[in-house]
């Protein structure tokens, strides 16, 4: 793979005070539909603008700093947010479920144990089976303020799948990144691809 960018790119996303002015026509590009919030009533959504500096600061957080890697998480959290529309699932509504990478409850329950600034809220709970909807619906909304919801993707690509997804996201983005979706739990459908593909751009991974 060549890097045309990456000189520029990574410490674009590795550096907070180069990422605030630089990352938000990347992710604009990744998610064309950050570029604005429309509905004033949806109090979920987050222009580029706003998002650019936290998905940098997660980068960092979770030690990501290769451009492939960097494009298949963000081109994952923008396909499963809608742009960043949503940190819910809207869709059938499921109770638990989201952040920017819209995970299960399960996994919600996890990243929050990981953080050292909720999980005394969650020290209790082992399991998120037989739990009410509230509940599920409480632990959800520990991880979905923006500092942790735009860090869920680099949390989860670098605790929750093998560290050969890893690898093979940086020798070859298409190929890795269909391990990705693999430990995602997810197809590699024409959609997802679609964003991958803006974000090889916005990189400049040729």
């Amino acid at each position: 793979m060549k890097f045309a960018r990456s000189s520029f790119l990574v410490p674009v996303f590795a550096t907070l005070v180069v990422a605030q002015l630089s990352a938000v026509p990347i992710v604009e590009e990744i998610a064309p539909g950050s570029k604005q919030c429309t509905d004033a009533s949806n109090k979920e959504c987050r222009t580029a603008e706003q998002a650019a500096p936290f998905i940098a600061s997660g980068m960092t957080r979770y030690g990501i700093y290769s451009v492939n890697e960097m494009a298949a998480v963000i081109s994952l959290m923008a396909f499963e947010s809608v742009d960043f529309k949503y940190k819910t699932n809207q869709v059938p509504g499921r109770p638990g479920q989201g952040t920017a990478n819209m995970q299960m409850a399960a996994y919600n329950l996890k990243y929050a144990k990981s953080i050292d600034k909720v999980k005394g809220q969650v020290a209790d709970i082992n399991s998120v089976d037989g739990l009410s909807d509230d509940e599920l619906n409480r632990i959800r909304s520990l991880v979905t303020p923006d500092e942790y919801n735009f860090a869920s993707g680099p949390w989860f690509l670098t605790t929750q799948c093998e560290d050969s997804v890893r690898q093979e996201l940086r020798a070859n983005v298409d190929q890795g990144f269909a391990a990705y979706m693999g430990c995602v739990g997810v197809e590699v459908s024409a959609e997802r691809t679609a964003y991958l593909d803006r974000a090889k751009k916005a990189f400049g991974i040729q």
